[in-house]
């Protein structure tokens, strides 16, 4: 029998423990290249990963490391890693969990593309309802006051795209790559073999994020490598804590509550990171920033409770 509660509560610790790795990758990389910062959480979390696998006698050597969809599962999360970790680097706190959240919804996209599931009209709709809410945060060249103005307002309009591409920050893509990313791994953990342990699959994972972090670390315009001194290293130990936490909590929350009930709780993360963005770094988001989350967490849980009651009809 499942405890609703329980998953609840442990759902929202997931999130709180992720916010806290953002927000303790954000302070770090303010006193060393963000390449250095996830390649220091992703060593640390890839050993604690196999360490626990090696306490449950769960495989960690095995041949089906090379199996395709393990290896761009692998790929998938380093990529998403070190774009993580220069989003959040470059951009406000809030700004990056708010695209974060449009994950679910590209998995549903990706799932119907690539697996072959059907998707409805409604779900559809609410992919695409996300991906407006996408754009309406990163707003590549787009000026959503001069559309509205230029559709209510007298005439001769003002311009839509206002000089181009200017007012666009560049970095808001990396934010984009890494909710690309996240989405990549969730697909490939489906395709991966079904006798692989949880603990496996992420030791396996986090293992990619360390050489792709120092690849992107030699290109990294931000200066060498700093050293590491003891309190940088307490943080750094820490955000891992955090990771190993939120990871846990988030994989036990769906076990011990229903999947229906838990599992807009996840949104919770974005609530977290606009607390945090206020208190400890001064951030003010937009107003179309705000009303582009609120768009990716309204498609979300609609496309989500619409999957929820396709799967009982189904059974």
């Amino acid at each position: 029998m499942s405890d609703n509660l329980k998953g609840i509560t442990l759902m929202v610790l997931a999130m709180a423990g992720l916010a806290g790795t953002d927000t303790l990758i954000k302070l770090l990389a303010t006193v060393m290249p963000a390449p250095q910062v996830i390649a220091i959480l992703g060593a640390g979390t890839t050993v604690t990963f196999t360490l626990a696998a090696f306490l449950r006698r769960e495989p960690v050597f095995s041949r089906a490391f090379f199996h395709p969809a393990v290896l761009a599962r692998g790929l998938s999360e380093g990529i998403a890693g070190i774009s993580i970790t220069a989003s959040l680097a470059l951009l406000p706190i809030s700004t990056v969990s708010a695209l974060m959240q449009v994950n679910p919804l590209l998995v549903t996209l990706g799932a119907a593309l690539f697996f072959g599931e059907t998707v409805g009209w409604r779900r559809w709709m609410a992919v695409g309802l996300g991906l407006l809410g996408m754009l309406l945060i990163i707003r590549p060249g787009f000026d959503p006051d001069a559309a509205i103005q230029a559709l209510t307002g007298p005439h001769p309009a003002p311009p839509v795209f206002p000089g181009g591409m200017a007012g666009f920050d560049p970095a808001l893509l990396l934010a984009v790559l890494a909710a690309l990313a996240l989405s990549a791994r969730d697909l490939t953990t489906r395709a991966a073999p079904r006798h692989l342990p949880s603990l496996t699959l992420s030791a396996w994972g986090f293992c990619f994020v360390p050489p792709a972090a120092l690849i992107l670390l030699a290109f990294w315009p931000g200066g060498p490598p700093q050293p590491v001194s003891l309190p940088t290293l307490g943080l750094a130990f820490i955000g891992m804590l955090f990771t190993v936490a939120g990871y846990w909590a988030l994989t036990a929350s769906v076990r011990v509550g229903e999947l229906s009930t838990v599992a807009p709780f996840r949104y919770s993360r974005l609530l977290f990171a606009a607390i945090i963005g206020l208190t400890l770094f001064g951030e003010r988001p937009d107003r179309w920033t705000v009303i582009g989350a609120l768009l990716i967490i309204t498609a979300g849980l609609y496309a989500f409770l619409r999957e929820n009651q396709r799967q009982r009809r189904a059974t």
